[in-house]
């Protein structure tokens, strides 16, 4: 039934049991009217009004509900739709409206995909002009100071030539450790686990952070793309409880699953509370949007922020936590500064 005729319908039924009440009723009208009669056809209206909002608001509670829907989409949360009941106007308007959710969701999964792969494509390029270019000639530079240091007799001289040369080999290694975030080269070389264990030990040696990292054996194969999800989404949890979270120490799990595998970053920072989420939270969805993957941000049970990413293997279920109590991994440790610097 379409909504004109389900609204005309709804009010036919009001009217027709007015009329019935009146033909049937010992009512008369006088003229003039009666105090009591006047009374009697007020009492009728707002009792036809009332059944008349009554029958409308059961009527119209699917478009209600599918205007909630609309306010509340986000297409970085996908899988929300409404249920379609029945046939008729508001069933093909409902019906509609989650086709639209799938085409929306599909074309803006495939728009973040070349946006994110041009981005990494354009990291690849910075990091290698960062290693070739910039980093060769900081390096020839650093030659220079060393040659010229060794060559003048004025000692006053030689040391200032020697700080220069110092703050020259710093500069270079701030060089390469940018380089190595742009493009994690041993994320493609030796694999997740190796990656990610570096990217602690960055962490743990530049912000003072201490980073618990806790790997599962044996983890399931996963392609390029999964594995620089992984990577890319603990870098960016990683930065945020350094940079926004105010926290003293960060545990990075990587847990196998029936379906894949589960990345868990937990600080002991002030908490997410009800701050907006920014970009770098909003990229890490995209990031799991590409890959299937589930991500869940929200508070820790012990305080701090959680971040889970769940990521399914391929032909693989959804992706499940593992059974409390499950074992980890016998190398999981502490990594600090100190151990880094090692």
């Amino acid at each position: 039934m379409s909504l004109f005729w389900r609204i005309f319908g709804l009010n036919a039924l009001v009217l027709g049991a007015a009329t019935a009440l009146l033909l049937w009723a010992p009512v008369t009208v006088s003229v003039p009217v009666l105090l009591t009669e006047a009374v009697v056809l007020v009492t009728g209206l707002a009792v036809m009004l009332v059944a008349n909002a009554a029958l409308l608001r059961v009527g119209l509670a699917p478009l209600e509900r599918l205007t909630r829907l609309m306010t509340e989409v986000d297409l970085l949360r996908p899988g929300h739709r409404l249920p379609v009941a029945g046939h008729g106007g508001v069933a093909d308007l409902i019906r509609t409206f989650n086709d639209m959710l799938d085409r929306l969701e599909a074309e803006r999964a495939a728009s973040s995909a070349r946006v994110l792969s041009a981005q990494e494509a354009e990291r690849r390029r910075i990091a290698q002009e960062l290693h070739d270019e910039v980093g060769q000639s900081m390096t020839a530079v650093l030659l220079e100071l060393k040659r010229a240091a060794d060559r003048t007799p004025d000692e006053e001289l030689r040391a200032e030539l020697q700080h220069a040369q110092e703050t020259t080999r710093g500069s270079l290694d701030e060089v390469r450790r940018l380089a190595r975030r742009l493009r994690p080269g041993v994320l493609e070389d030796l694999g997740l686990v190796s990656a990610l264990t570096a990217l602690a030990a960055d962490y743990s040696t530049h912000t003072g952070l201490t980073v618990r990292r806790r790997f599962d054996g044996g983890l399931p194969p996963l392609d390029g793309e999964r594995e620089l999800v992984l990577y890319r989404v603990a870098q960016e949890s990683l930065t945020n409880a350094a940079r926004h979270a105010g926290a003293d120490s960060v545990e990075l799990r990587l847990r196998r699953t029936a379906g894949g595998v589960v990345l868990s970053v937990r600080d002991d920072g002030r908490g997410i509370g009800s701050a907006r989420e920014g970009a770098g939270i909003r990229g890490m969805r995209e990031r799991a949007l590409l890959v299937g993957a589930d991500l869940d941000i929200g508070p820790a049970p012990e305080g701090g922020t959680r971040v889970r990413l769940a990521v399914p293997v391929d032909g693989g279920p959804p992706c499940a936590a593992p059974p409390a109590g499950g074992t980890t991994t016998a190398d999981a440790m502490d990594t600090t500064g100190e151990e880094a610097a090692a």
